[in-house]
């Protein structure tokens, strides 16, 4: 391949969907990444891709508000490109509802959610009965369902990145040197490197657990969020359940008993999956900031080059609107970071 206008290190959701969106302008692109795309956290399984509460709104919540809005267009012309499925689908989400107090705060949340979202999605309170088996059992009858939330197979996800860089010309490879415009979306890696130089917490990895179950909720199901675990269903069959946050551990890729509590709670929250077949135990790291936000802009150890980082739990989420603005920021000198995302805000 010739010269690269752009090399990207790092073939997670930030990286590659950055990748795709500098490659869909023009530019010739490189991802490096020595264990290959989706080899981390974006990797997993579950692919919630859920929105804060419409409340105490702030750059965090409206950037991802915006991501989500722009994901269907963003998928499709990635699946349309390269010719492979990502999974997505914009189901929306049911979460019970516990008792008196969750259900005064779920009724003014459709407030604000009428103010912030306006008519680009809804957040209401409905019977469960409304959605048929596939409505968690709630002890008041009724349940929050949004119209913002989607899912995605992250695996699927990263291949069909892959296939729509490639149709591009864009280089994927495990090791290369970088050219032209360089960032670093290197995920846990990265923000220990970070914390390494710096001598303190700019970031950390904290762990996942997840589990695959083969179980058809249906291809327009909505994904669940029943005490405090997601489950969501995939298009291809599969239902998705997650995951733990672990800041301790021994084994970064090794599941356990904590991965069989997070399953019991899903059953319990569902009791339909009790005797549904585990086909896939799933482990590994994810990359959060000091901030708790994607870190984005010039990077702090590498003069000229750049950071997308700390996708924590909302990378695949936020990475339509990620990738759209570090491709105006490294090709047009556009920045339209919000200051709470720049690096700065973790050191």
């Amino acid at each position: 391949m010739a010269m690269a206008d752009v090399t990207i290190f790092g073939a997670g959701a930030f990286g590659l969907a950055t990748a795709w969106a500098c490659a869909r302008r023009g530019a010739k692109v490189r991802v490096i990444d020595p264990f290959g795309p989706g080899a981390g956290a974006s990797g997993g399984l579950v692919g919630a891709l859920a929105p804060h509460v419409p409340e105490n709104w702030n750059d965090k919540k409206a950037f991802q508000l915006d991501s989500l809005l722009m994901a269907e267009d963003f998928w499709t012309g990635v699946e349309a490109t390269g010719g492979t499925s990502t999974g997505y689908g914009r189901t929306g989400r049911l979460q019970p509802i516990a008792d008196a107090r969750a259900l005064e705060l779920a009724r003014a949340r459709e407030i604000t959610a009428t103010e912030l979202w306006q008519d680009r999605a809804t957040w209401t309170v409905r019977p469960t009965e409304d959605f048929g088996p596939w409505a968690p059992p709630s002890p008041t009858g009724l349940v929050i369902h949004d119209t913002l939330s989607a899912r995605m197979h992250p695996r699927r996800a990263c291949a069909a990145l892959v296939a729509a860089l490639k149709a591009k010309g864009a280089e994927i490879v495990t090791e290369g040197a970088g050219e032209g415009q360089v960032l670093h979306a290197t995920g846990a890696a990265g923000l220990a490197e970070l914390s390494a130089h710096f001598g303190k917490v700019v970031g950390n990895a904290v762990k996942g657990q997840a589990a695959l179950l083969a179980y058809d909720a249906g291809p327009k199901a909505p994904q669940l969020f029943a005490d405090t675990v997601h489950i969501v269903p995939h298009a291809d069959g599969t239902l998705a359940i997650g995951s733990t946050s672990e800041r301790d551990f021994d084994d970064a890729t090794a599941t356990d008993t904590q991965l069989d509590t997070v399953i019991a709670r899903a059953i319990a929250a569902m009791p339909v999956l009790a005797d549904v077949p585990v086909i896939e135990r799933w482990a590994g790291l994810r990359p959060r900031s000091k901030s708790r936000a994607p870190m984005l802009g010039a990077h702090p150890l590498h003069p000229g080059q750049f950071i997308a980082n700390g996708g924590f739990k909302i990378g695949f989420g936020m990475a339509p609107k990620v990738a759209e603005v570090m491709a105006d920021l490294m090709l047009d000198g556009r920045d339209a970071i919000p200051d709470a995302f720049r690096p700065e805000a973790s050191l």
